[in-house]
């Protein structure tokens, strides 16, 4: 039996203590924080989690409830600079940091090296210069 990534990890609780962690990253950070209202982190994080889980091999509820990811369409709305990215990652490398006692060297290279992917491939607009 082949086991996924998603439980060989931890499932669930480790999938939530990333986005946790990513998030106390967000609302602190005078970049990224206007793009998250603080009354929406909370729906954010639990379609984060979701869209993770499923990523990874756990449960397809993001997809049950919000249909296919279309990650870069969904985002597409959004400016998102590439100083932004790098706040981004900056922040979900942070909160890779405290889960990698679940992860072994390959897993977190490879959850590491996903998120960087992502994160690039979400950049639509160039930097303002004049910022």
């Amino acid at each position: 039996m082949t086991v996924s990534f998603y439980d060989a990890v931890g499932g669930r609780k480790t999938f939530e203590r990333l986005v946790a962690r990513f998030y106390e990253g967000v609302a602190s950070d005078e970049v990224l924080e206007p793009m998250y209202p603080e009354e929406d982190l909370g729906p954010a994080a639990e379609r984060l989690t979701m869209f993770l889980e499923q990523y990874w091999g756990g449960p397809t509820t993001y997809q049950e409830q919000r249909g296919h990811p279309r990650l870069r369409m969904r985002h597409v709305p959004y400016r998102v600079t590439p100083t932004q990215r790098d706040r981004w990652l900056h922040h979900m490398n942070a909160a890779i940091d405290t889960i990698t006692d679940r992860l072994d060297s390959l897993d977190e290279e490879q959850m590491r090296g996903y998120m960087a992917h992502a994160a690039n491939a979400m950049v639509n607009t160039l930097d303002d210069p004049e910022a």
